[in-house]
C-alpha cells in the first residue's frame, strides 16, 4: 500500500537523517511548538487570531524559572470553569485499564477538589513511566487529522505545520513497507479544509502560563527555556510547566516533579524559603519522573532516561554546563501558493517555509485530482525547484506565487515507480495487506459501526433526537446470559472492501526488457492489461509516456497501435481505452480520500490478525515482482544498495541532544531506523526459517548454522558448541536471546554516550527462535578471542578487563544498580568488572565501544536456582522454594530490583529516624548543629521514594527531616557532624545492606552464584553480603510483590482482561511469568476469593495456553513445510475439540516423491522423523499440558481434556483459541467453529490460513514528550484542567514528531485529551479526539485488545453526549461483543459496560431490554464489589429508575430501599447521597399510592371512573447523561464563589502539609487515606459521591 511514495527520495537515507544543522542563525531556528493552524496567524487576513492561545511570556532567564512565574496571581483559581463549576475526573482516563500504556492507576477520588487525594489509590500515580513495553505494537502520529508529508523535516520540529494535505492524503513518509519512501523524518500536517478551533491539537499551546505584567512578544513567537543538564535534569517543574534543569534552576532542589506527591505547585512563600536552602542537596529527593509505588516500577525503559540520580549521585553532564539555558524562538508563519497542473483548474495550497519541495510532491500524488501523476517537476517562473530545498531558501517564492506542475520524461526507475503508484491507488481500499500482515498495514473496524466519519455524521444526520429511527435491538449473542460466542462478528464485512473493479489484470509483459533497438526508440518496459470489458492490450512505457503497441500475447510488435493514445500518465491512457475504468477509478479515489487518515497510515511495527476471512487471491504484478526479485531491503530508494544497519543505528545515537529540537530530531531518527530495522529483521528471520537464505557455514549441522542477509546477522536459539552446557543446554539457549534483549533495552534507556549496543530483534517463527543482530564492523574478519577486550567468552574461565569499558560501564552502574566487583581468571589474577562476566566488550573497526551478550544484566533469581549449602529465607521455604528450573539463566526483572531498592530505602529512613528519636529523647538537644549549609560535594543525595506494604510510619515528620539533613551533611563530608549521628547513618546503612556506610546505596553483583565464576579472598565478606541481598530480594518478591498484585486486583486498581494484560500487570510489579502458578495459588488462598474470580480464570487460561505453547514449539519443529497446515489443525483439534480421536491428514501421497533422498534428511531443522507429529492424541496432549504446568509453573491442573478444563475452570474454548493463536502466531479462517461436536473434528487444514512471526524488539522512547505528558497528567490530577490540556497538547505534538502519526503513547495522549475536552464541555472535540484514539488502538494494539474495548466505551459516552444515540449503542454493543469473546461475561468491567448500555436503552425508552442489562450489571457488581459497596447501591438506583418508568413501583421501591440501606450504613444518615435516596423513596411511595388509588377507582366505578393523570416520566437525555457520567467516574461539582475561596485555601494548606511530609517521607497509601479523612470536614464539598467507576 505505501509504495506510492518513494518518488524522489533518491538521496542516501543517511544523508537525510544525519545532516545536523545548526540552530543558531536566526532563520534556521528550529520550531518547538506547532505553528498556528489555518485558522490562526498563518492567514494574513486574521493576524489577531494568532493570539488565540493567549499571550506568550517573554524570555525568562533560568534564575527566574521557578520563581517569577509563581507570582502569577491567577494561578490557582485557574481551576474554575466558565460556569463556576469545578470539574473533576476521577476515573483517570489513562486507566490502568488493561494494558493502559501510561498507567496512573486509579487516579484520585475527586481530584480537583481533593488534590491531596492524589496518591490515595493504592497505586497512586503508578509509574506512568511503565514503559509502554507491553504494547508491543506501535504507531505514527499526526496532528489535526493530518496525513503527513514525506521527507526529512530537519527543522520542522513542531508537529503541526500550517501546510497540509488533501483530506484523503495518504501520508507518505513513514515508509516501512518495502517500497516506501525512505524519507526519514516526517512531519505531520493538519487536514486541509478543517482549520482546527483554538483548542484543537493544531493550535499552538503555550506551555507557559502567561507571566503577569509582561508584554507579549512579537506575534507568533513562542519562548521556552530548555533543560541543559542531560542526564538527571531532564525533568519539568510542574508548577509552572517549565523545564527545570537540575538543582540550580530548581529552587527546592527537586529534580522535576514527583508523581508520588500530590500537589506540586508550592505556595510562593515556601518557594522563597527553599531558595535559601537550595545549597543542600536533599537525601530524600525523588527521582524526576520515576514513580514506584510498591514496586510497580517503571519498566525497563526508564532508568537512565529519567534519572541518573537513581541511587544517589547527582551527575550533570560536564559538557553541557556552559550554556545556562538555551531559548528557542520560533517565528514561522505559513503562506499560500497557487498550483497549476495540466488538465485541472489551478488551486491554492497552504505551505510552511520549513517544509521541502518534496512534500508538495507528496501532496499532489495524494490529491484526488492529481494522484495519477508521479513524474513531474515544480517550476517557479520557469526555474525547476530542487526537491530537497526548503521552501524558505527559494528566491521569489512568497504568498500567492504560482507553481507550475511540469511533466518530466520517464526513466525505467520513474516508470516502475509510476506503475507501483497506480497499483497502490487501485488497491487503496483493499484490506488484504492488513490480513496478510504486510507493509505495516493493520485492520480497523470503527467506521463499520459509526457508518463513516463521526465528525461529519454529527452535522450530517441530526436524527439522534428523533427517537423512532433508532433500532436498539442488540444481536442475540450480545444479550446477557447468551452462551454463543460467534467468531464472524469479530471482523464484520466492510462495504468498501468489495472494491470497484477497474481492471481485470495489470501486469508486466513477458516481452520485457525491451531489446536494444527498441531501447534506442525510448522504450523502457512493456505492460499487459486486460480491461473489465475484456479487451487485451499491450502498453509501452516510453520516456514520453504510455501508449498502446501492437504486440499480442504471442507476437512481439512494438510499433504504436492506431490510435496509440500517447499519455503522460497510465491512468489517462486507461481512461481512454476503458469507460468502466474511467468511472470506477474516479469513484475509488473519491472513496479513498474520504477515509479517515488513521485508517490508512502505516503503523511503526507490524500488527498481525489471528483471524481472516477467505480472500480470493488476485493477480498482482507488483506483489509478484516484490516476492521474486530478492529486494533485500530498500534498494530502490538507496544508492549504494543494502542499508548498513549498524552504522545507521549507531549514528542516530550519536546525534547531538543538547536542546529540545536536537533531542526530537535524534529520537525521531532513532525510532525511524529502529522500526525499519525491526521490519527488515522480521522478514529476514522468516526467510531463514523457510530455508531461503544460504548459511555462512553451510557444511555444519542445521542447528548450528548462522546466516547473514541484508547486513543483519541471524542465529538460531539452539545450544551451539555446548556453549550453555552448564546452564541448561538448548533450554538456556532459547531464553538467552530474550534476556539479552532486555539487557539491550536497559542499556539503551540509560543512553550513556560512547557505549554502544547492537540492534537486536528476537523472532519466534514456526517453533524456532531466531536472533537478529546488527553486525559490528570488522567482527567477521577476526576470531572472537582476539576481539573481546572486556568480559569473558567462556563464562568466566578466562576474563579480561579494559579501563575505558570500566569507565563507561561505571556510568550505568548506578541506574542499573550493578556493583563493581573483582573476579579471578584462570591464572588466579584479580580482574575488575562492572557487569556480569559474559557481558563482552568489543571495539569495532569503526572505533566504537560495543557491549554484547547482556543476558545477565540483572541479578539471578534464587528462588529458581538451588545452590548447594545455601539456606533460603523462611518466606521462600514456606512456598516451596528454591525450585530447580529448566535453565540457570533465571534473572530478577528490572522492575523488581527497583521496587526492592525502594523498599529498602524506606526501611533505611525508618531505622535512622527511630535511632535519632531515641538519641533526641536521651539528650533533648536542639538540632541546630545540623543546620550548616553543607555543600553537596559528592552529592550523594538520595533520590528514592518508597512505598511498601509493611511498616507504618509512626514517628513524626521532624524525625525524618532530621535524618534527611543529617544524611546530606554526612554525604557532603562536613566535619561538623557529631560522631553519634554518623553512627546512626552507618547502622542504618549496614542494616539495609547498603554498599556505602555514609549514604544509602544498594547494588547487586550479577555474577554471584554464576557457575564457573570465582571471587578473590579479599572480597569474601562483600560476596557474603551480596548473597544475603539476593536472598532478601527473592523473599521480597514472594512476601511483598505477589500479595501486592493480588491486593491491587482485589481493589480493582488492576483490571486485566486477557493473558497479555495479566502478564503486563505482573511484569510491572517485577513478577516473572514463571511465578504464575504461585500467583494463582495465592489467589485461591485469599479471603475474598470470589472477588478474584476473573483473575483466577485469566490465570488458569494463561497457564494452559502457555504450557500448550511450549509443547507446540517443539511439535512444530518436527514438521516440514508441506505439512504445516495439517499439523497445526491437528494440534488445535487435540487441544480444543471435543472429538475424541482426531486423525492427522498427512500430505497427499502423490506429492511425496517415491525415491526419498536420504541425504536431504538434515535440511529439516528438527531431528524427529517428519511425521511423528501425526500420532499425537488429545489425551496425550492434555497429559503433557498438565505435566508442563506442574514442572514449569508448579501448578496442578485438574483436567484431562478441553471439555473438562472448560467445565472445571469455567473457561471459554473460543478464548483459549484466541490466546494460543496470539502466542504462536497462527492465523485461522474467520468462520463459526463448533468445538463441542463429538462426531467430527473442529478444524480442518483449510482453516489454517497462515503462521506469523511473534516479534520482540526494543521500543525507543520519546522522552521529552513523555515529560510533558506526565506534567500534564499531574496538572489534571491537581484540577488545573486548562494547563493540563495545554501540556497534553504539547506532548501530543512532540509525540507526533518522534513517532509519526501512530503509536500507543499517542493513543493514550488522545484518550486523555478527549476526556479533558469532555469534562470542559467541548463534546465535539472530545468526540474527534476519542475517534482517533479508537482508530489508533485498533490499528496498533489490535481490534480486540482490552485497551480497544475501553476506547470503544469512552467513544460511546461522547457520542451519546453529542446526541448520536444509535451510534453510541452500536459502539457499546461492539465493546460488549469483544469483551465476551476475549474473556466472557463474568468480569467487573462488564458491570460498567452493562450499566452504560442499560442507561442508553433507558434513555430511548427500551425499558425491558434496559432492565436485562442493568440487572446483569447489578449481579456482577454485587459479586465483585461485595453487596454492601457503593457501586452496588448506585446499581440498585439505576434499576429502580427503570422500574419507575415502567410504573412497576413495587419493584422500584424494593431496589431503592436496598440502595438506601447501603448508603445509610456506609455514609451515614446525613450524607447527601443518603438524603437523595430517601427523597426518591418518598416520591416512589407517593407514585405507588396514587397508582393504587386509581386502580381502586377503576374497580369501583368501572369505565366511567374519574382517573387522575399519572406522571410517567420518560427520562430526559440530560438525566441519562448525568448518570452515565457518574458511572464512568466523571463528576461535575457545582461550587459557589465562597466554596472556591475555601477550596483554594484548603489546597494551599494541603500542599504545605504535603511538602513538609514529602520532603521527609512518602506516606503509605493507608496513611494518606487517614489524612484525607481528617481533612474532609473542612472541605466545602465533602459530599462528593464516592461512586467511581471501576477505574
Amino acid at each position: 500500500m505505501g509504495n506510492s511514495l518513494f518518488a524522489n527520495c533518491c538521496r542516501h537515507v543517511t544523508d537525510l537523517i544525519f545532516q545536523p544543522r545548526s540552530s543558531s542563525s536566526p532563520d534556521e531556528r528550529s520550531p518547538l511548538l506547532p505553528k498556528p493552524p489555518a485558522g490562526c496567524a498563518v492567514q494574513p487576513e486574521t493576524p489577531e487570531a494568532a493570539r488565540c492561545a493567549g499571550p506568550y511570556p517573554d524570555i525568562i532567564p533560568s534564575e527566574a524559572v521557578a520563581g517569577s512565574l509563581q507570582k502569577c496571581p491567577e494561578y490557582i483559581p485557574e481551576a474554575k470553569d466558565e460556569g463556576g463549576t469545578v470539574t473533576v475526573c476521577d476515573k483517570s482516563c489513562l486507566r490502568a485499564g488493561a494494558a493502559g500504556p501510561l498507567q496512573p492507576a486509579e487516579a484520585s477520588r475527586a481530584v480537583a477538589v481533593l488534590p491531596a487525594d492524589l496518591g490515595a489509590g493504592p497505586v497512586g500515580l503508578v509509574g506512568h513511566a511503565q514503559s509502554l513495553e507491553a504494547c508491543q505494537g506501535c504507531v505514527k502520529p499526526e496532528d489535526g487529522v493530518s496525513a503527513h508529508r514525506s521527507c526529512r523535516r530537519q527543522e520542522h520540529v513542531a508537529a503541526a505545520d500550517g501546510g497540509d494535505v488533501a483530506p484523503g492524503a495518504r501520508p507518505a513518509s513513514w515508509g516501512h513497507g518495502e517500497g516506501r519512501a525512505a524519507s526519514v523524518c516526517p512531519a505531520s500536517v493538519p487536514k486541509r479544509g478543517t482549520p482546527p478551533c483554538p483548542g484543537s491539537p493544531g493550535t499552538p499551546s503555550p506551555v507557559l502560563p502567561a507571566s503577569a505584567g509582561k508584554p507579549p512578544p512579537a506575534q507568533g513567537t513562542v519562548v521556552l527555556p530548555v533543560p541543559r543538564g542531560e542526564v538527571s535534569s531532564k525533568a519539568w517543574d510542574t508548577s509552572s510547566g517549565f523545564v527545570v534543569t537540575g538543582p540550580a534552576a530548581c529552587p527546592d532542589g527537586r529534580s522535576g516533579w514527583d508523581p508520588g506527591s500530590p500537589a506540586q505547585a508550592l505556595p510562593w512563600k515556601q518557594q522563597q524559603k527553599k531558595k535559601r536552602k537550595k545549597k543542600k542537596l536533599s537525601l530524600l529527593e525523588h527521582p524526576s519522573g520515576v514513580a514506584l509505588m510498591n514496586g510497580s516500577g517503571p519498566h525497563e525503559s526508564l532508568k537512565g532516561e529519567k534519572d541518573a540520580r537513581q541511587n544517589g549521585h547527582e551527575e550533570a553532564d560536564p559538557g553541557e554546563d556552559g550554556n545556562d539555558q538555551e531559548v528557542i524562538v520560533i517565528q514561522d508563519t505559513g503562506f499560500t501558493v497557487k498550483i497549476c497542473a495540466p488538465g485541472i483548474e489551478p488551486f491554492s495550497l497552504q505551505v510552511s517555509p520549513q517544509e521541502m519541495v518534496q512534500e508538495i510532491h507528496q501532496v499532489l500524488m495524494d490529491r484526488e485530482d492529481t494522484c495519477h501523476r508521479t513524474c513531474f517537476s515544480l517550476q517557479l517562473d520557469g526555474n525547476v525547484l530542487d526537491n530537497f530545498a526548503e521552501l524558505k531558501t527559494i528566491e521569489g517564492l512568497q504568498e500567492g506565487s504560482l507553481l507550475k506542475v511540469v511533466e518530466e520524461p520517464y526513466t525505467v526507475r520513474e516508470a516502475r515507480i509510476h506503475v507501483r503508484h497506480i497499483r497502490d491507488l487501485l488497491k487503496s481500499l483493499d484490506p488484504s495487506d492488513a490480513f496478510n500482515g504486510v507493509d505495516c498495514n493493520s485492520l480497523s473496524f470503527l467506521s463499520v459501526f459509526t457508518e463513516g466519519d463521526l465528525g461529519d455524521s454529527g452535522k450530517r444526520k441530526k436524527k439522534g433526537t428523533e427517537m423512532e429511527q433508532i433500532d436498539c435491538t442488540p444481536p442475540e449473542h450480545i444479550l446477557p446470559g447468551s452462551k454463543e460466542r460467534p467468531l464472524c462478528a469479530l471482523q464484520p464485512q466492510n462495504r468498501d472492501w468489495k472494491p470497484l473493479q477497474c481492471l481485470k489484470v495489470l501486469t508486466m509483459s513477458g516481452w520485457n526488457p525491451p531489446p536494444g533497438n527498441r531501447k534506442m526508440h525510448g522504450d523502457l518496459m512493456y505492460l499487459y492489461v486486460i480491461t473489465v470489458e475484456d479487451r487485451h492490450v499491450s502498453i509501452t512505457a516510453s520516456t514520453r509516456g504510455f501508449y498502446l503497441n501492437q504486440s499480442t500475447a504471442y507476437n512481439f510488435n512494438p510499433k504504436p497501435a492506431n490510435p496509440s493514445f500517447l499519455s503522460h500518465s497510465l491512468v489517462e491512457l486507461l481512461n481512454q481505452i476503458s469507460p468502466t475504468f474511467k468511472k470506477n477509478f474516479s469513484a475509488l479515489q473519491k472513496k479513498r480520500v474520504q477515509r479517515h487518515p488513521f485508517e490508512r497510515i502505516a503503523t511503526p511495527f507490524q500488527v498481525y490478525s489471528w483471524t481472516a476471512p477467505q480472500a480470493e487471491h488476485a493477480m498482482d504484478c507488483v506483489r509478484a515482482e516484490d516476492a521474486y526479485t530478492s529486494r533485500l531491503g530498500y534498494e530502490e530508494h538507496i544508492p549504494g544498495q543494502t542499508r548498513d544497519w549498524n552504522e545507521e543505528l549507531q549514528t542516530t545515537r550519536e546525534l547531538p541532544r543538547k536542546n529540545l529540537p536536537e533531542r526530537l530530531l535524534r529520537e525521531r531518527a532513532i525510532f525511524k531506523v529502529h522500526s525499519d530495522f525491526t521490519a527488515a529483521a522480521t522478514r529476514g528471520a522468516m526467510a531463514v526459517i523457510d530455508g531461503n537464505v544460504m548459511a555462512i557455514n553451510p557444511s555444519e549441522e542445521t542447528k548450528m548454522q548462522m546466516f547473514i542477509w541484508n547486513n543483519i546477522f541471524f542465529s538460531l536459539g539452539f545450544d551451539v558448541r555446548d556453549h550453555y552446557k552448564d546452564f541448561g543446554g538448548d533450554v538456556a539457549a532459547y531464553v538467552a536471546p530474550t534476556n539479552d534483549l532486555n539487557g539491550v533495552r536497559t542499556y539503551n534507556a540509560v543512553d550513556v554516550e560512547g557505549l554502544y549496543t547492537l540492534g537486536t530483534v528476537v523472532v519466534d517463527y514456526r517453533g524456532y527462535r531466531v536472533t537478529a543482530q546488527s553486525i559490528i564492523p570488522g567482527i567477521l574478519e577476526r576470531e572472537q578471542e582476539q576481539s573481546v577486550i572486556y568480559g569473558s567468552i567462556d563464562f568466566g574461565k578466562t576474563v579480561v578487563s579494559h579501563p575505558k569499558y570500566l569507565e563507561l560501564l561505571e556510568k550505568t552502574s548506578r541506574p542499573l544498580k550493578i556493583q563493581k566487583h573483582k573476579v579471578l581468571n584462570d591464572k588466579n589474577e584479580e580482574v575488575e568488572l562492572c557487569s556480569s562476566v559474559e557481558c563482552k566488550g568489543i571495539i569495532g573497526n569503526d572505533g566504537r565501544h560495543y557491549i554484547l551478550d547482556l543476558l545477565r544484566t540483572f541479578p539471578p533469581d534464587l528462588n529458581f536456582l538451588p545452590v548447594e549449602g545455601e539456606e533460603m529465607p523462611e518466606e521462600c521455604k514456606k512456598m516451596g522454594f528454591p525450585k530447580q528450573h529448566r535453565h540457570k539463566l533465571c534473572c530478577l526483572r528490572q522492575e523488581l530490583v527497583d521496587a526492592f531498592v525502594e523498599h529498602r530505602y524506606l526501611l533505611f529512613m525508618k531505622l535512622a529516624a527511630l535511632q535519632l528519636m531515641q538519641q533526641k529523647a536521651n539528650k533533648q538537644e536542639s538540632s541546630g548543629a545540623l543546620e550548616n549549609g553543607a555543600s553537596p560535594e559528592n552529592g550523594a543525595a538520595e533520590s528514592e521514594k518508597a512505598e511498601s506494604e509493611e511498616g507504618k510510619i509512626d514517628d513524626n515528620v521532624t524525625g525524618l527531616d532530621q535524618v534527611k539533613e543529617l544524611a546530606e551533611t554526612i554525604a557532603s563530608d562536613d566535619g561538623t557532624v557529631d560522631p553519634k549521628s554518623r553512627e546512626v547513618i552507618r547502622n542504618a546503612c549496614k542494616a539495609v545492606g547498603s554498599i556505602s556506610d555514609t549514604s544509602f546505596d544498594i547494588r547487586f553483583n550479577p555474577d554471584i552464584f554464576s557457575p564457573g565464576v570465582r571471587f578473590p579472598e579479599s572480597s569474601k565478606e562483600e560476596v557474603q553480603d551480596q548473597k544475603q541481598l539476593l536472598k532478601d530480594a527473592a523473599a521480597f518478591l514472594l512476601s511483598c510483590q505477589i500479595p501486592g498484585l493480588v491486593k491491587d486486583c482485589l481493589d480493582h486498581t488492576v483490571l486485566p482482561m486477557d493473558g497479555a494484560t495479566l502478564a503486563e500487570a505482573m511484569h510491572q510489579r517485577g513478577i516473572n511469568m514463571r511465578y504464575l502458578g504461585k500467583v494463582i495459588n495465592f489467589i485461591t488462598k485469599t479471603p475474598g476469593r470470589a472477588q478474584l474470580d476473573h483473575i483466577f480464570k485469566i490465570g488458569i487460561s494463561e497457564l494452559i495456553t502457555r504450557s500448550a505453547k511450549h509443547i507446540f514449539k517443539t511439535y512444530l519443529q518436527g514438521v516440514e513445510l508441506s505439512g504445516l497446515s495439517a499439523a497445526i489443525s491437528h494440534f488445535l483439534n487435540c487441544f480444543l475439540s471435543s472429538f475424541p480421536n482426531p486423525i492427522a491428514h498427512l500430505p497427499a501421497d502423490e506429492l511425496v516423491s517415491k525415491k526419498k533422498n536420504k541425504k536431504r534428511k538434515n535440511r529439516n531443522l528438527g531431528n524427529a522423523d517428519n511425521t511423528a507429529w501425526a500420532s499425537m492424541t488429545p489425551q496425550e496432549l492434555w497429559k503433557n499440558i498438565c505435566s508442563e504446568a506442574k514442572s514449569y509453573f508448579d501448578f496442578s491442573l485438574e483436567c484431562e481434556n478441553a471439555d473438562q478444563a472448560a467445565e472445571v475452570y469455567n473457561l471459554q474454548k473460543i478464548t483459549l483459541l484466541r490466546e494460543i493463536s496470539l502466542k504462536t502466531g497462527v492465523q485461522i479462517l474467520l468462520k463459526e467453529y463448533n468445538f463441542d461436536n463429538r462426531h467430527k473434528p473442529t478444524f480442518t487444514e483449510e482453516d489454517i490460513l497462515n503462521i506469523f512471526p511473534v516479534v520482540k524488539h526494543v521500543n525507543p522512547k520519546a522522552s521529552d514528550a513523555f515529560h510533558f505528558f506526565q506534567s500534564g497528567q499531574a496538572k489534571v490530577q491537581q484540577g488545573f484542567l486548562k494547563e493540563g490540556c495545554e501540556l497534553i497538547n504539547e506532548a501530543l505534538n512532540l509525540f507526533n514528531n518522534v513517532y509519526g502519526a501512530m503509536h500507543v503513547e499517542i493513543c493514550a495522549c488522545l484518550r486523555l485529551l478527549a476526556r479533558l475536552n469532555y469534562i470542559m464541555g467541548d463534546y465535539s472535540e472530545a468526540l474527534s479526539n476519542q475517534q482517533k484514539a479508537v482508530l489508533m488502538s485498533e490499528r496498533v494494539l489490535g481490534i480486540e485488545h482490552p485497551n480497544t474495548i475501553q476506547e470503544y466505551m469512552h467513544l460511546a459516552l461522547y457520542c451519546f453526549a453529542n446526541s448520536q444515540l444509535s451510534t453510541a449503542l452500536n459502539l457499546l454493543y461492539r465493546a460488549r461483543y469483544l469483551m465476551l469473546l476475549v474473556f466472557g461475561e463474568d468480569h467487573p468491567e462488564m458491570a460498567l459496560l452493562d450499566n452504560n448500555i442499560g442507561l442508553v436503552l433507558h434513555g430511548v425508552m427500551e425499558y425491558d431490554l434496559s432492565l436485562r442489562f442493568l440487572e446483569n450489571a447489578l449481579a456482577i457488581s454485587s459479586k465483585y464489589h461485595g453487596s454492601k459497596s457503593l457501586k452496588v447501591a448506585l446499581s440498585h438506583h439505576l434499576v429502580a429508575r427503570v422500574y419507575e418508568s415502567k410504573a412497576e413501583f413495587r419493584s422500584a421501591l424494593q431496589h431503592e430501599k436496598e440502595g438506601y440501606t447501603i448508603y445509610k450504613n456506609q455514609l451515614g444518615e446525613h450524607h447527601e447521597k443518603t438524603k437523595e435516596s430517601s427523597e426518591y423513596l418518598k416520591y416512589l411511595t407517593q407514585q405507588a399510592v396514587a397508582l393504587q388509588r386509581t386502580m381502586n377507582e377503576i374497580y369501583k366505578n368501572g369505565s366511567n371512573a374519574n382517573i387522575m393523570p399519572l406522571k410517567f416520566t420518560a427520562p430526559s437525555m440530560a438525566s441519562v447523561l448525568e448518570q452515565l457520567n457518574i458511572i464512568n467516574g466523571i463528576l461535575f461539582i457545582p461550587l459557589s464563589q465562597k466554596d472556591l475561596e475555601n477550596l483554594k485555601a484548603e489546597v494551599q494548606r494541603r500542599q504545605q502539609l504535603q511538602e513538609s511530609i514529602k520532603s521527609g517521607e512518602q506516606l503509605e497509601p493507608e496513611d494518606k487515606a487517614v489524612e484525607e479523612k481528617e481533612a474532609e470536614p473542612s472541605m466545602p464539598s465533602a459530599e462528593i459521591p464516592v461512586t467511581q467507576s471501576s477505574a
